[in-house]
Parts: structure tokens; C-alpha cells; sequence
């Protein structure tokens, strides 16, 4: 029912974020030199946001331009979902004790960019 002439109106949109963070460890890295390009090691699935996630691992690259040379990393949307938005840091760690660590961010992206949408099961990035 419409509100008289005059009335006040108002509505509201609540936003919410949720964090959350997972370890996957990789127990005999140096061994995994050498699977073969786009063979990966998967982590456990993992609930954050009322999504379930994955990482994969590719230690000798996804794609044949990799060369083998680097190793990649996905976070991937392993459960039903679209157009899931999500902002995400992959830290690699250097267990050498050298202190070499790798961070990738998207959390320094720019605010109008905004966080990076996962349209489906299987989406990784």
C-alpha cells in the first residue's frame, strides 16, 4: 500500500563482509618439482562465507607457457554459488628460514574496482 502524500519513506541495505583464512600446507614441496605442467595438488574444501572453497596447486605451472620455470596458485569456488564476490591474500611461505615469502594480494586493489566476482562452481582465481 502506497504511503500517503507527504509521509516519510526510508529503506536501508546492510553489506556485510566476512573473513576468514585457511592453511594449506604442502609436506615435501621440493617432491612435487616435476608432477608435469597443469597436474596440481589440491587442498582440502573449506567454508568461508557460507561458500566452500579449494586452493590448487600447480608446482611446475598451469600452462605450458609456465615453462615450468614458475608455479602457480588458485583459489577456486568449489561450492554451488554465482557471481560470488571475494577479495583474497595468498601468502607462500619460504620454509628455508631465509624469510623469503611471497604475498599476492587483491585487498590493495582499487575501492572502485571492488572485490573480484567468482561466477561459478569451479571458477578459480
Amino acid at each position: 500500500m502506497p504511503s500517503p502524500a507527504g509521509s516519510p519513506t526510508s529503506s536501508q541495505s546492510v553489506t556485510q563482509t566476512v573473513n576468514g583464512s585457511h592453511s594449506f600446507t604442502i609436506e615435501g614441496y621440493s617432491l612435487t618439482k616435476g608432477m608435469g605442467i597443469g597436474k596440481h595438488i589440491a587442498s582440502e574444501s573449506f567454508t568461508v562465507g557460507g561458500y566452500q572453497w579449494a586452493i590448487y596447486f600447480y608446482p611446475d605451472g598451469k600452462n605450458p607457457k609456465d615453462n615450468s620455470i614458475y608455479v602457480s596458485i588458485f583459489v577456486a569456488l568449489a561450492s554451488e554459488g554465482t557471481d560470488v564476490r571475494a577479495l583474497f591474500k595468498l601468502t607462500l611461505l619460504d620454509q628455508s628460514g631465509k624469510g623469503k615469502h611471497k604475498v599476492h594480494s587483491h585487498f590493495d586493489r582499487a575501492l572502485e574496482s571492488g572485490p573480484y566476482t567468482i561466477k561459478y562452481r569451479g571458477s578459480m582465481w
